[in-house]
């Protein structure tokens, strides 16, 4: 059967804006199970915020606390009027530093410090950095053909794991089509990731629609299936299991992680029958790789945290230094001269590059916005629950005020 599942833009062709760099659609599909349509999200309410600026001295320091929760005013002051004016539920916003921490967190509206929340395509970063993990346990190659390190991807000889989390391994992306035929099974919630992966590189049937790997950049779709895949045929373990060893375990983000989006099928708008309780949505073993995550912003958070300080959490090491190079490197345009739907935007692994500003992004369709700033040693993650375009024009508002805020501080 098929039901209709929301996924609209997740970033724009330039990382930043626009909601035409990923496909617009309506439906997608789900080959084995239904489920509810959503209910109409919940009157906006702004009457209240949740704030904290992190390290605030005790009272007898209360300057330096008194500054460096001015310093982040305007940027408070820009969300709660978003987020009134776009008559929004709320919305959370975390800012962190490489050596502070979180530097500052407050929530508008409904939204509280526990509300967990969809996140669509910014699960990329995460499910990319499961692999690199992967590779640096030497069970993965990420520039060796799949099919030499899987018993399954003979259909596709060529292609390498990090052309499938780059979007350049030359299958069917989420455009033009999002209910492409011979790739439905990835909306299914009762398939099987491996047996998934193995329908996509065994179908004849995209032939004519394949073009060569690392040649085009074609975002999202079956690609993070068959990536997902190869994880749990070398590890010899679920995406599940990956997902605690790696990042729920020794990260402490106890909120994260996956279901089939198929579970979630809303006929617009974010999927609330999800209802920000993951155990509302029955477990499935073809987890959407590319946007089926689910966390809390300070979860979220400690994962950008651990980008920004050489891949730990803690004590515990995560990824390499190396490997978060490689997942933050332009490699579309390293690798054959392309780009990420337009000349000012470049994409790595997992995250979208602006090459003007050298900040990179992971947005996801509804409305969540991480990005980072390497070279000044933060990052920020939004959440709105609302759609791709209207997370990343508030993105555009309080971008440089953020940026002031901390460099400021």
């Amino acid at each position: 059967m098929s039901a209709a599942l929301l996924l609209t833009a997740a970033c724009s062709s330039d990382g930043t804006a626009d909601e035409t760099a990923e496909p617009s659609t309506t439906t997608a599909a789900s080959t084995t199970s239904a489920a509810p349509e959503t209910t109409a999200a919940e009157e906006a309410s702004t009457d209240e915020t949740t704030t904290s600026v992190a390290d605030a001295e005790p009272d007898d320091a209360e300057d330096t606390s008194d500054e460096e929760a001015t310093g982040f005013d305007a940027v408070s002051e820009a969300v709660d009027a978003f987020v009134a004016d776009a008559g929004l539920s709320g919305a959370s916003l975390v800012v962190v530093h490489r050596e502070e921490g979180i530097m500052y967190e407050e929530y508008f509206g409904d939204f509280a410090p526990d509300r967990i929340s969809l996140i669509a395509s910014s699960s990329k970063m995460i499910s990319a950095g499961v692999l690199l993990a992967l590779e640096e346990q030497g069970l993965l190659d990420m520039n060796a053909p799949i099919s030499d390190q899987v018993d399954w991807a003979t259909g596709n000889p060529e292609v390498t794991p990090a052309q499938l989390v780059s979007n350049s391994s030359g299958l069917v992306g989420l455009g033009p089509n999002l209910l492409y035929g011979p790739y439905l099974c990835q909306w299914g919630p009762n398939e099987v990731l491996d047996e998934c992966a193995t329908a996509v590189f065994t179908t004849e049937d995209d032939d004519s629609d394949q073009i060569a790997p690392d040649t085009d950049f074609r975002y999202g779709g079956a690609q993070w299936q068959v990536a997902g895949a190869v994880a749990e045929s070398v590890s010899g373990k679920t995406w599940a299991e990956l997902i605690d060893e790696i990042y729920v375990g020794p990260c402490g983000v106890d909120s994260l992680g996956y279901i089939n989006l198929g579970s979630v099928v809303s006929v617009s708008g974010y999927p609330t029958v999800f209802g920000g309780d993951p155990d509302s949505v029955a477990p499935s073993a073809n987890p959407t790789i590319e946007g089926g995550a689910h966390i809390t912003a300070t979860d979220y958070a400690e994962l950008l945290l651990m980008h920004l300080r050489g891949g730990t959490c803690g004590d515990n090491q995560i990824l390499s230094q190396a490997s978060l190079d490689t997942m933050h490197a332009d490699r579309v345009a390293e690798v054959y001269g392309g780009d990420a739907g337009d000349a000012d935007t470049g994409y790595g692994m997992g995250w979208w590059v602006d090459r003007e500003t050298g900040r990179i992004s992971d947005g996801g369709a509804w409305g969540t916005v991480p990005w980072l700033d390497l070279d000044d040693g933060y990052g920020a993650y939004l959440v709105i629950e609302e759609e791709s375009a209207t997370g990343q024009r508030l993105k555009r508002e309080i971008e440089e005020l953020v940026h002031e805020a901390v460099t400021g501080a």
